[in-house]
């Protein structure tokens, strides 16, 4: 007869053989799922940054960041790198720049950033999904630049997902002079999820606009966006002598945007003229504007105008004085005449804060 502790030597082994059979399909459990989760499928998606540049995100509060979302269009990305450089430069804050794109341009600017003096920047790359505007955005032959997929980014803020109670929105044609800490601070009136620039706020602007042929009520009122001989719109109740606002700057409460479903209403309007033709990009503000004007209505808080100060691209001889210029937070080519292309006025403003194209693909447009 074998003795009893000979018995137990194959059974240990076998229980010993078992807990590790158990341990590997643990393991192998958890990694399925993992490599098997579900990818995100919204508008936007994540372009992950250099590992360079994470940790001094992750050591900061997200209270100490200011956050700015600016687009960067392929065609116009000299632009989007000019505005960053220009707030960059003008801020000890800890900014963090969320730059949007579209897919064929994320390789692109990521070397214009990693190759120039930008490379010291917080950023994240986010790729947008111009599908989310399929069934709401009509051609226009007159402004195709005004239909640019990334003109409506400011319409999905919140599918950003960028964990911030408040961000600063710019388009591409602004540079900053001030300190982007003053915009940030902007203290928004309880329930009102924006901050715009009043069209109305400055006589300068109307000086401009005068200077240009046009009559300041048909470019700084709701008169000069929306169709009002459509009764949709009539019947909106706004009076079309209220004066409008520029969306190419603002700020925005994230928590006020989603509980107001602010992304919902403008998608509705965008429907609404897909359908009617309520405004066109032949107006005044093209079709990404209405929108805004028309769900904003009595609804934002006014910024500083001297942080919007606009209409430098609406003409290549009309031009603001230079001492008021120099006294500007912020500057806004908006209009058809861009500072990087020729003619424009007030080049040199915005040419001071120019970074050349690594890759040469984007260049100045200049007399010979």
């Amino acid at each position: 007869m074998l003795p009893l502790s000979f018995c137990f030597v194959p059974v240990n082994r076998i229980l010993l053989t078992l807990l590790v059979l158990m341990v590997c399909l643990i393991l192998h459990s958890k990694l399925f799922r993992a490599s098997h989760r579900p990818k995100h499928t919204g508008s936007f998606t994540e372009i992950k940054r250099d590992p360079g540049h994470e940790p001094d995100i992750a050591l900061e509060k997200p209270s100490n960041i200011i956050p700015v979302v600016i687009c960067a269009s392929e065609e116009r990305i000299g632009g989007t790198m000019a505005t960053i450089n220009s707030i960059h430069s003008n801020t000890d804050a800890s900014v963090l720049f969320y730059i949007v794109t579209l897919r064929e341009a994320v390789k692109l600017t990521r070397q214009y950033i990693e190759k120039t003096k930008l490379k010291g920047i917080k950023y994240k790359i986010l790729e947008f999904n111009p599908m989310v505007l399929k069934g709401k955005v009509k051609p226009d032959s007159s402004r195709p630049d005004l239909l640019h997929p990334l003109n409506f980014v400011r319409f999905y803020l919140p599918m950003l997902d960028i964990n911030h109670k408040r961000i600063i929105y710019l388009d591409d044609d602004v540079i900053v002079q001030g300190d982007i800490q003053e915009l940030y601070r902007t203290k928004l009136a309880p329930g009102h999820a924006a901050a715009f620039a009043t069209d109305c706020d400055l006589p300068s602007t109307h000086e401009v606009v005068r200077s240009v042929g046009m009559q300041p009520v048909s470019q700084t009122t709701y008169m000069g966006f929306l169709d009002y001989r459509k009764q949709v719109v009539r019947d909106l109740g706004i009076n079309p002598s209220d004066c409008s606002f520029n969306p190419g700057v603002f700020v925005a409460d994230m928590a006020e945007w989603k509980k107001q479903k602010i992304t919902k209403q403008l998608e509705k309007w965008m429907q609404e003229n897909f359908k009617e033709n309520l405004y066109s990009s032949a107006m005044a503000g093209g079709v990404a504007t209405p929108p805004m004007l028309i769900v904003f209505h009595d609804k934002y808080t006014t910024i500083d105008p001297l942080w919007h100060v606009r209409h430098l691209g609406w003409s290549p001889d009309a031009r603001y004085s230079e001492t008021f210029l120099q006294e500007a937070h912020l500057l806004h080519w908006n209009g058809r005449f861009k500072p990087w292309d020729y003619p424009c006025v007030h080049l040199d403003l915005w040419e001071k804060w120019f970074i050349p194209d690594p890759n040469g693909r984007f260049s100045l447009i200049r007399p010979k």
